[in-house]
Order: C-alpha cells, then structure tokens, then sequence
C-alpha cells in the first residue's frame, strides 16, 4: 500500500489495527493496556486526516468513539474476546429500527412493543410446529395423504384449477 496511499492515511490505518489487534488478545496486562491507550490517542489524532473530506466537520463514528471505552472496560470486566458489536447492531435493528418503520409514528412505543412481542410469539409457534411435524410438505400433500382416494397427477391438477380459477 506504501506509495499507493499517503503516509497520513497509511499511519492512521496502522493505528486503527494495532488498536485492533491488541484489544482482540485474552489477557491484558498493564503494558498491554498502554499500549492500546496509546494506539487509540494515536488513532484519534491521526484520522483527522480524513476531515478535509467532510468539510472540515471532524470524524466522529459511534463505533468509533466506543473504541475510547475499551482501557477502563477492559480494567473493569476483563478482556472482550472478541466481542462484535454488530451482533447487537443487528439485534438493534430487528427489535428497533423495523418496528419503527412499521409503525404509524402514533403512541410509536407501544405500537414497536406490539410488534415486537407478536414477532416472538411467531417464532415460538414456528419452533411449535417445526416440532410436531406441521411444517413438513405442503398443505395439498397432507390433505392428500388423509384422503382416502387415490388421486392421480393429472387429477390433482385439474382440482386444484377448478378450486382457485
């Protein structure tokens, strides 16, 4: 990448992954810990190399400000092994950002938390009859299988035309 990009945004980039690769490790000791402070305060600096793109208006990213936490966090609850917040970024979606959208704005609250609790209780009844076997095959071959006559293709066919034109 070396003479492809400029210096700047390569040392940015390079504090970004020893940030990455140190906040990734099992155990930390203190020196680990400087060493990812030290990588952040660098990062920090150095990504203002990206500010002219915006206008002049800073860089500032949720995920990237969270990346300042990570010394105390780690000091507090011990190493992240390799915690993903795109796991609850999604979870945020399914449970935040759809049942917004589906929402009419009206008393949103109470509209999200209705969806939200009729969505589980399709996927539990999904486990329910995943279960019990109500889910295999379609709905034609079941009710074929409890007929007792002994339809052929080209019947079933013509049936299921006559049923639905």
């Amino acid at each position: 990448m070396q003479g492809h990009l400029p210096p700047d945004v390569l040392h940015t980039f390079r504090s970004f992954l020893e940030f990455y690769y140190i906040a990734r490790r099992d155990v930390f000791t203190e020196n680990d810990l400087d060493r990812l402070q030290n990588a952040i305060s660098d990062f920090h600096t150095c990504r203002e190399v990206f500010s002219p793109l915006r206008g002049g208006k800073g860089f500032l990213l949720p995920r990237q400000h969270s990346i300042v936490h990570y010394p105390a966090l780690i000091q507090l609850f011990g190493a992240p092994n390799g915690l993903c917040s795109s796991i609850t970024e999604s979870k945020h979606i399914r449970a935040v950002k759809e049942p917004w959208h589906r929402s009419s704005r009206n008393d949103a609250l109470f509209q999200m938390l209705t969806t939200n609790q009729r969505l589980d209780q399709l996927a539990a009844a999904h486990v329910d009859f995943t279960k019990r076997g109500m889910l295999n095959g379609t709905l034609m071959e079941s009710a074929l299988a409890a007929s007792s006559y002994n339809f052929s293709f080209p019947c079933i066919l013509l049936i299921y035309f006559l049923r639905f034109a």
